[in-house]
């Protein structure tokens, strides 16, 4: 199990407005996006790169994270797909910061950590 400091479930029905308004909060922000999969193992997938947005289409039933793309230091928009999501968390560590987990319905999971500073968790 993933620990989270007081995770709160998002209901489905809010997942794109929860998106919506993490976008708005934390576009910038910078971002790791850790991955949690039984065939590959633990990794971090991207680290220290600013975060643009995340978004739910319900027609195509994925979560789509976005990071990178508005730099000079990170040029290149790069994506995150989650499909057929099951289970959406979200927790705040500190004032300004947010983890969300998202569970996919083959059981791999993604952390997207946001923080305003520069201190991120993860390998150094």
């Amino acid at each position: 199990m993933i620990e989270m400091t007081d995770p709160k479930m998002i209901d489905r029905n809010g997942w794109a407005g929860f998106f919506d308004q993490l976008s708005a909060d934390h576009c910038g922000d910078n971002t790791a996006i850790e991955l949690f999969d039984t065939d590959v193992g633990d990794q971090y997938e991207t680290e220290h790169l600013p975060f643009n947005y995340a978004s739910y289409d319900r027609k195509d039933d994925v979560i789509v994270i976005g990071v990178g793309g508005n730099s000079a230091r990170s040029p290149v928009l790069l994506r995150r797909m989650i499909r057929r999501p099951v289970e959406v968390d979200a927790a705040v560590p500190a004032p300004g910061q947010s983890d969300i987990r998202i569970v996919a319905e083959d059981g791999t999971t993604t952390m997207l950590h946001l923080r305003p500073e520069a201190a991120l968790p993860g390998p150094r």
